[in-house]
């Protein structure tokens, strides 16, 4: 009976599953009807003393529901209770044979094939590593899946479409607006607009026009780098017409416009181009940094796009940089390049790029030169050398001389243009870097000056931010006047 017990607390076989407080208290009972049985068929008191006492399992839900633990018994005394009978054998104990329990398993087995065939599907596969999930497409879980595969399309009304059968909308990219050349020019000459028409603004709040006045709008032109030629003017023009009268600002700058008009129009003048001598040579000279090599590849740009043959020659030996940029945009414009080693004389590259564009019939020849400062006078010799030497192949050329200026460099610009005219023969001009710069009036002070045509003006690094000068254009941007 003490084996019995002993099976009983440690079981074998098919684990059961965990119980429940009400299952609890079924065990409490079967451990009750145990103890009883042994007490019953006499089991001696050394057995029971041998056997280790453990801590009471009984929880608090048991003492509400099954009345509380039995009553410890006393050795030799029997329970009473008449309605559970004593324990005789093993039966008695629920204990099942370890044969039993292989049988229902194998009947269980049997039950889950019996099962699988009745669906006409395989039996599922069971992976040995526990982690890896079960092929359920050989099992039942598949076969539900296909059937919902297979299903017919549902007809939706009219008006309706499922989710797959919506076309995607394209996503409209935002158009990009190309500015026009005077906004493109307005916003480059802005910070020269804004401050020259702030302070004339301030100056002609609610005040009539006197000498005083006009002295100080005098003053102010002339700080603008406007010159002193168009300063006079401007106030001259205004003191014949609104003399002694209210004047505001907006007047004051319309009648600056006008004025600014008269000064450029009679420079502002298309480059003419000699095509019956090829090739028609154009030199570019200017100071350090006013920006010769790139204004060379925009004008090749221009040229070569309406189909004119054009030749680039490095001409500036003592940059490497700049003979590299020009190889550039000759590849970019798909002009002939010709080049030399760095330090070369300046003046033998010229005369072989002459030599080459005449036998390649090329249209135009333009020729870069190194930037020279205009108080350098040895620097200012080697510029003379490359004109003598393109005058001996032909006596006109070159035949377009070519000056870069810097709009920021304002006054400055007035005494470059005097130096090279008289070395090189200059016969036109191009402003370069008016974008972002608050002295764009210099330009009309060197047209007041020295009249020589201006051909092109620049306000950015791309192609197609150089364009023909336009004095209507250049003074309304200046004058902060939509057009």
């Amino acid at each position: 009976m003490a084996l019995g017990f002993i099976k009983k607390v440690f079981t074998f076989g098919k684990e059961k599953p965990a119980q429940t407080a009400p299952d609890a208290v079924e065990d409490k009972a079967s451990a009750s009807e145990l103890e009883a049985g042994v007490l019953t068929s006499g089991a001696s008191d050394d057995l029971l003393a041998d056997l280790p006492l453990a801590d009471d399992p009984v929880l608090a839900e048991e003492m509400d529901t099954a009345g509380g633990p039995s009553p410890d018994l006393v050795s030799g005394e029997a329970e009473t209770d008449a309605s559970e009978p004593a324990i005789a054998d093993a039966a008695d104990l629920d204990m099942v044979p370890l044969e039993l329990l292989k049988a229902e398993e194998a009947v269980e087995q049997d039950d889950v094939v019996e099962h699988a065939g009745s669906v006409d599907a395989p039996a599922p596969t069971f992976h040995e590593n526990p982690v890896q999930p079960a092929d359920v497409s050989q099992g039942v879980i598949s076969d539900a899946a296909d059937s919902s595969e297979t299903r017919a399309p549902i007809a939706l009304p009219k008006g309706f479409a499922t989710a797959e059968n919506v076309p995607a909308q394209p996503v409209a990219a935002a158009p990009q607006v190309k500015q026009t050349w005077f906004q493109r020019l307005t916003a480059g000459l802005f910070r020269t607009s804004s401050q020259l028409t702030g302070q004339i603004a301030a100056l002609f709040t609610k005040r009539k026009l006197d000498d005083e006045t006009l002295e100080e709008l005098e003053d102010l032109l002339i700080q603008a780098d406007l010159g002193v030629e168009t300063a006079l003017r401007v106030t001259d023009t205004l003191a014949s017409e609104r003399y002694g009268k209210d004047v505001t600002g907006e007047d004051v700058t319309k009648i600056m416009a006008a004025e600014i008009v008269k000064v450029l129009k009679p420079v502002a003048k298309p480059l003419a181009l000699d095509l019956s001598h090829k090739p028609h040579v154009i030199l570019v000279v200017g100071v350090n940094g006013t920006g010769k090599t790139t204004t060379i590849g925009k004008l090749a740009a221009k040229l070569s796009g309406s189909g004119l043959k054009v030749m680039l020659a490095a001409g500036d030996t003592f940059r490497a940089a700049a003979i590299e940029q020009l190889k550039i945009w000759a590849d970019r414009t798909g002009s002939t390049f010709l080049g030399t080693k760095l330090g070369a004389d300046a003046a033998g590259l010229a005369y072989e790029a002459f030599e080459k564009a005449r036998a390649d019939k090329a249209d135009v020849l333009i020729v870069d030169t190194a930037g020279r400062l205009q108080n350098k006078a040895e620097l200012m010799a080697e510029l003379e050398k490359i004109v003598r030497v393109l005058g001996k192949l032909d006596p006109d050329a070159p035949h377009t001389v070519l000056q870069t200026l810097d709009a920021t460099t304002g006054q400055n610009a007035l005494q470059q243009v005097e130096i090279f005219r008289n070395v090189a023969g200059v016969n036109g001009l191009i402003m370069t870097k008016l974008d972002g710069t608050a002295r764009g009036g210099i330009l009309v002070a060197i047209a007041a000056k020295h009249k020589l045509p201006v051909y092109f003006i620049g306000v950015g690094e791309g192609i197609d931010d150089l364009e023909p000068f336009e004095a209507e254009d250049f003074a309304s941007a200046i004058a902060g006047i939509a057009r």
